[in-house]
Parts: structure tokens; C-alpha cells; sequence
């Protein structure tokens, strides 16, 4: 059984968010990280990697869509995403090859949670989109064999529901959060206090832009942390979007 898991979600090559989140107290002491999905499609996509790895046995790793594309693009295949794209080939084969063997979900045994099922989007299909606002009936469809207890990401949105007397929880975003500031995380376990608790961690989003500007050559860095740190999307702009996509499954914001 583990007693302490911080969990970290859609990272996007967002070096200084993950370097707040990594210097919490609470994430420093846990036991495990475990990150779910969509971790390097972003502006330093191998100074991200190369952290996360310097942490060894640590790290859970679980793949989201932005892995398959970031593989996808190191092998020269099209991409639509064109962040992912140029990030892709900035991999080195390391990260290539640790990328495309990451695992779709995990499931651990947590203290005070019992068994915890960790996905990007839902345990059967990275892409597809499920709400804090969805009905029973959808996350009855996309959880179908799944534990009492589901983390998940994808939608960059932090929220904890319950569905049919099973526990859903998404960290939000690390690195792209859409309707407030701050890295997103959550921190599972432990035999005091809350058995889940959102958290947030404050950065400097201005200079984090001004440096990822400096030293990025991705061809339209700055529209990128414009969209994502300095003036970034709200939960009512995202839902806009996602929602007609979470009757079916659907693609992605960003």
C-alpha cells in the first residue's frame, strides 16, 4: 500500500510550473509521482523530460494523446498539433522510445483510498472528454469495470465528483490550466487529514513566459505563452469547447 501519492497532470512542457510543483513540501515528501499524460507537448519538451527522469522510481509514468503525438512526430509522421509537432522532433531516441511504451492507465493501492485507477482522458481512450457536469450515464459508459476511485486528467480543469458512488478526480493542469493561474495537482492518501486534496501552486507565469520566449525557437512561441501564460483560456471559454465533445468522444483544445 502507498501512503502518499502527488499526482501532476498535463505538464505541456512547462518547465517552471513542474519546477514549483516538484519543490512543494507535499510533493517532496510523497511516496510516489504519478503523471497522467500529456507531459512534454510544450515549449521544453526535453529539459521536462530529463527532471521527471533525474527522479527515477519515483515517477509513474501513464501516456496521453499528446505522447502518441510527440512519438508520432519524432518519426516524421503528420501531426495536427503544431506545438507537438515541432516538439517532437526536439526528442531525443530515449525519450521516443520511453514515450511510446508508457501505459494507457495504472492502478495502485492507496492509503485511506484502496484501489485508484490513474488515465489521462478515461481508462478506455485517451482523447475522449467527460465533465465535472457530464451525467451518470456518461461516466457510467466510460468508467465501466473501472475502481471506486478514478483519477484522471485531459481536460485541464481541476474537479472532484462523485458518480454512482464512485469517486472521479482530475488535478487540473500543471503546466496549461484553463480558468485559473497556478500549476494544478493533487495529492492522494496519507492516514491524516483528507484522503484528496486539490492543490494549486503559485508561479511567476510573466517571467516563466519572458524565459520560455528566450531560449524556445519554436517558430510562434510567443502566441503560445501568450495563450497560455499570460492570458490564459477560462473554464467558461473551454467548456464552450469541450462540452458538445463529451456526448461523443472529441479532440482536444490544446
Amino acid at each position: 500500500m502507498i501512503d502518499r501519492v502527488a499526482v501532476l497532470s498535463d505538464v505541456h512542457g512547462v518547465l517552471p510550473a513542474l519546477t514549483a510543483v516538484l519543490a512543494e513540501p507535499d510533493v517532496l515528501a510523497a511516496e510516489l509521482i504519478v503523471l497522467t499524460g500529456d507531459i512534454a507537448a510544450g515549449p521544453q519538451p526535453v529539459r521536462t523530460l530529463d527532471l521527471l527522469l533525474s527522479l527515477g522510481d519515483r515517477v509513474f509514468w501513464v501516456g496521453g494523446n499528446c505522447e502518441r503525438e510527440l512519438v508520432a512526430a519524432a518519426r516524421g509522421e503528420p501531426v495536427a498539433e503544431p506545438i507537438s509537432a515541432w516538439a517532437g522532433t526536439a526528442l531525443r531516441s530515449d525519450h521516443v522510445e520511453l514515450l511510446d511504451r508508457l501505459p494507457k492507465s495504472v492502478t495502485l493501492d492507496v492509503r485511506g483510498l484502496g484501489e485508484v485507477l490513474f488515465c489521462h482522458a478515461t481508462p478506455r481512450d485517451d482523447e475522449e472528454f467527460v465533465l465535472v457536469d457530464s451525467p451518470l450515464e456518461r461516466w457510467a459508459e466510460v468508467l465501466d469495470g473501472a475502481p471506486d476511485t478514478v483519477v484522471c486528467g485531459h481536460t485541464h480543469m481541476p474537479f472532484l465528483r462523485l458518480a454512482d458512488r464512485r469517486t472521479i478526480v482530475n488535478p487540473g493542469s500543471v503546466g496549461m490550466p484553463y480558468g485559473t493561474t497556478g500549476a494544478h495537482w493533487a495529492l492522494l492518501g496519507g492516514a491524516d487529514g483528507p484522503a484528496i486534496q486539490l492543490r494549486r501552486t503559485l508561479f511567476d507565469r510573466a517571467s516563466a513566459a519572458d524565459a520560455i520566449e528566450a531560449e524556445c525557437d519554436y517558430p510562434d512561441i510567443a502566441e503560445w505563452t501568450r495563450y497560455i501564460l499570460r492570458e490564459p483560456v477560462s473554464d467558461a471559454e473551454a467548456l464552450a469547447v469541450f462540452s458538445p465533445r463529451s456526448r461523443p468522444a472529441g479532440g482536444a483544445l490544446g
